[in-house]
């Protein structure tokens, strides 16, 4: 979820983004689709009430920042008193939508094996640097 949020925030600014995903090329054992922001623990996000609650309020600045997390939830809002809790396929499939309608997302549908893949030749000089200095540490 968090990464096709920053995509999305990311896209909306306008920068180009390339948004790496395993499924369904490789399996796991939470995830049933291929969908973006698949819930496969709760459905819940917690309290909704920006008035009383951190969690809420954290909602009511996300959705005031663009969120699409935010945005797709709100299609997909089922009862829940105070919290804010989703229909999962409703959800995935509004952000799976969205995402893959965004002219600056390119979607890769394949697994990142190695970190240096992501990065330019300098960068990835510095991340393995980064490692060996760490293992030595």
């Amino acid at each position: 979820m968090a990464g096709s949020e920053a995509a999305w925030a990311l896209a909306n600014a306008g920068v180009p983004v390339v948004l790496h995903e395993m499924r369904p090329v490789v399996k796991t054992d939470a995830h049933h689709t291929d969908k973006f922001a698949e819930l496969v623990c709760s459905n819940s996000f917690r309290s909704d009430d920006w008035r009383g609650n951190a969690v809420g309020l954290l909602h009511e600045e996300m959705r005031r920042l663009g969120s699409l997390v935010m945005r797709s939830a709100m299609p997909a809002q089922v009862p829940a008193g105070s919290a804010l809790a989703v229909d999962r396929d409703v959800f995935s499939d509004a952000v799976t939508a969205a995402l893959t309608a965004h002219p600056l997302i390119s979607i890769s549908r394949e697994e990142v094996r190695a970190l240096d893949a992501l990065f330019s030749s300098p960068l990835a000089g510095e991340v393995a640097r980064a490692k060996r200095v760490t293992k030595g540490a």
